[in-house]
């Protein structure tokens, strides 16, 4: 009886209930330790040192660029309404509202970032004319706007320009309303109603915001180690969504997610799970935040029960508000394979940080995209003038995307591209100039069969016809695809304009990260460790050496990086080619059937060209095992040829190579010229005695 009182009087401790953030149960509920809190500060601290917070006198000039923005739209709004003939109360009542959205409205942007901006007006205000005409031609016409580029053919329609300099992509979205309340609620459903999908993705972007700041556990923690993950995935190149990376509404997503997994977490914490969730995360599984929400408005949403195209997505991280989206359906089986690796290499940083064995700034290490291959495709976008340049090379690199899908699709996914999300410009070229780098390597652990060769030329014809597609093309706007192995990368790509010396010695972090693309880079015969070990061997260094200058074509110890040797417009019969083959030392039959191209380009790149051409006389370039050698242009014009239809006598080609890939855009508007075409790009394997015209990696 006692105790039995004595149960019954003492009180019963009673589990608390875990709050459940997001689809499932958190995986910890732990705290910090007093290491975790010290790790934390010294995180925070190295990103203030990085300048990642903008100052107070820079954030009052955003909300003072904003204000004058929301007085623009009003006014232009309000002399829509007049035009239209309302009666002048409803023209003192019409309204646009100017909300913000992307790393603006989460509280994560930094100096000099862009202000991701929506214009909600009401329904007899439309995109196509009133936006981006008449709105256009407002904002033109003030001094504090600069860079003024409407881009109404994009996913979401957005017209980008500079206020005052500060960077705005500006949507808009009409909604059924006459007059648009001044205390919009844009989390409502019903700002959907009676809309065409153009404007519901438009809307996505405000929703998705004020969504992921409701469903994260502390918002202030959220926003520190999405602050740290930005800079990372820039520092390590895997932040782009329009090559196929994360963008910002994607690393949002995924911080979010480990936040709600690891609630009371705070940011060195949350940081090394982030890498510790996601380098196990079996995808294609999907991220959410919360649970898909299906409704009566008839809007897709992801479903791959439903939807085939859904089942495609590699890595779907999906939208938490209506409609729900995949926000990364741009992730091909390539990026989603450098983004592991990437994964992996923070979390083994995240470890030695929380033994104490490095710093965070090892963690941030710039990745060295350089010397990760040996094989690059080169593509070089040129315009007349700055203006031209900004539209043309928004098009093209929309569409690089898209060459490494066709690449991945014709090779079976056996060779694969890493693009890299940096623009790099030759100062030394008198036309506006901007190139992209595209890494190629075989498949890691692809089983390599006796002449087995990758063929892409049709790839990047196809890539060149969607280019050359683009709707403003003007004069002097032209494309040129290449094949640069890395000793021949052009000076601008390296942060000191020279070239890293081979025996340069690389800091552990760097070491391990280049080992990892060591053993699957195009043409390597040997393991990492055998490479290190004659590195350290002075005669196998001598030797190697040897052998390298054995290679080595006797013009090449002169040459400086390949450059781009324009093709022209010409008038030739079905049976020549278009662009030119030459070698060095041999002009012959260089420039067979070239017209002038006074009308198709402007004097400057006229001049650029001119001294190209004087600079490098090698153009057409080939895949080929790491041997760099001469071909004769007839010798090669048969080895295209027979290579159709059968194998080619190894006498025919002595030396071979082919030194560059070029497209002049001005010479492929001609609706017959496809039939002359050469094939713009060749790969083949390594056979030594028995050259062939395809290249294998």
């Amino acid at each position: 009886m006692a105790s039995s009182e004595g149960f019954s009087g003492s009180p019963t401790s009673v589990a608390a209930p875990v709050t459940q953030y997001g689809v499932t149960k958190p995986i910890s509920m732990a705290g910090p330790t007093e290491a975790d809190l010290q790790r934390s500060r010294d995180l925070e601290k190295f990103l203030v040192e990085a300048g990642l917070y903008e100052s107070k006198e820079e954030a009052a000039k955003r909300e003072e660029v904003l204000g004058r923005i929301q007085e623009i739209v009003t006014d232009w709004v309000k002399q829509l309404t007049r035009l239209r003939g309302y009666i002048d109360q409803m023209v003192e009542d019409a309204n646009a509202v100017i909300l913000t959205f992307g790393s603006f409205r989460l509280g994560v942007h930094g100096p000099g970032s862009d202000i991701d901006t929506l214009c909600v007006g009401p329904s007899y205000v439309n995109r196509e004319e009133d936006f981006f005409f008449l709105l256009h031609n407002i904002l033109a016409e003030r001094e504090e706007v600069t860079e003024l580029q409407p881009v109404p053919d994009a996913h979401v329609p957005v017209m980008k320009f500079k206020f005052d300099g500060i960077p705005i992509d500006l949507l808009y979205a009409s909604i059924s309303c006459l007059v648009v309340p001044q205390e919009l609620d844009i989390s409502d459903m019903s700002v959907l109603y009676n809309i065409d999908e153009p404007t519901v993705r438009s809307l996505n972007g405000c929703r998705v915001a004020d969504q992921i700041l409701k469903l994260v556990p502390n918002v202030e923690h959220f926003r520190t180690t999405l602050r740290c993950l930005k800079l990372w995935a820039k520092r390590r190149g895997v932040y782009s969504n329009v090559t196929g990376f994360l963008g910002g509404v994607n690393w949002a997503l995924l911080v979010a997610r480990v936040c709600q997994l690891y609630p009371n977490a705070v940011p060195s914490m949350l940081v090394s799970r982030f890498f510790r969730v996601y380098t196990q995360w079996r995808w294609p599984n999907p991220v959410m935040l919360c649970a898909i929400e299906e409704d009566e408005l008839g809007f897709s949403v992801w479903d791959p029960r439903k939807n085939p195209r859904d089942r495609t997505h590699h890595m779907p991280i999906i939208t938490p508000a209506y409609p729900c989206m995949n926000s990364s359906y741009n992730v091909s089986t390539s990026t989603l394979r450098v983004m592991m690796e990437q994964f992996q290499y923070g979390n083994n940083i995240c470890e030695k940080i929380e033994l104490n064995r490095v710093k965070w700034s090892a963690l941030f290490e710039p990745y060295l995209f350089f010397e990760s291959y040996k094989n690059y495709l080169q593509v070089d976008i040129l315009a007349a003038d700055a203006d031209d340049l900004r539209s043309w090379k928004g098009w093209v690199e929309s569409r690089l995307r898209q060459l490494n899908l066709m690449i991945e699709r014709d090779t079976y996914g056996k060779l694969q591209c890493h693009p890299y999300p940096h623009e790099y410009v030759d100062a030394s070229k008198p036309c506006a100039h901007s190139a992209f780098f595209m890494g190629l390597q075989r498949k890691q652990g692809e089983i390599v069969q006796e002449g087995q060769q990758f063929d892409i030329r049709g790839s990047v014809d196809e890539f060149r016809r969607s280019v050359i597609m683009y709707v403003f093309w003007k004069p002097g706007m032209e494309i040129y695809v290449s094949h640069v192995r890395r000793k021949q990368l052009p000076a601008y790509v390296f942060p000191d304009g020279y070239k890293r010396p081979r025996n340069v010695r690389l800091t552990p972090h760097q070491l391990s990260d280049k080992l990892s693309h060591g053993n699957g880079v195009a043409f390597q015969t040997e393991s990492g460790e055998k490479c290190l070990k004659r590195k350290k061997d002075p005669d196998g260094e001598n030797s190697e050496q040897s052998r390298r200058e054995k290679r080595k074509s006797p013009d090449r110890s002169q040459s400086v990086s390949p450059e781009i040797i324009s093709c022209k417009r010409c008038s030739t019969s079905p049976g020549e080619y278009i662009g030119s083959i030459s070698t060095a030392g041999s002009s012959e039959g260089s420039n067979q059937g070239y017209d002038n191209p006074a009308t198709s380009r402007s004097d400057l790149c006229d001049d650029s060209k001119s001294s190209v051409e004087d600079e490098h006389t090698d153009q057409k370039r080939v895949f080929q095992d790491g041997f760099l050698e001469e071909i004769e242009p007839n010798a090669m014009a048969a080895v295209v040829l027979k290579s159709m239809n059968g194998a080619v006598d190894s006498e025919t080609v002595q030396n071979p190579v082919i030194r560059h890939v070029e497209f002049d855009v001005n010479s492929m508007r001609d609706e017959n010229l496809d039939r002359w075409m050469v094939k713009p790009l060749l790969l083949r394997k390594k056979r030594p005695r028995k050259p062939a015209v395809r290249v294998s990696v």
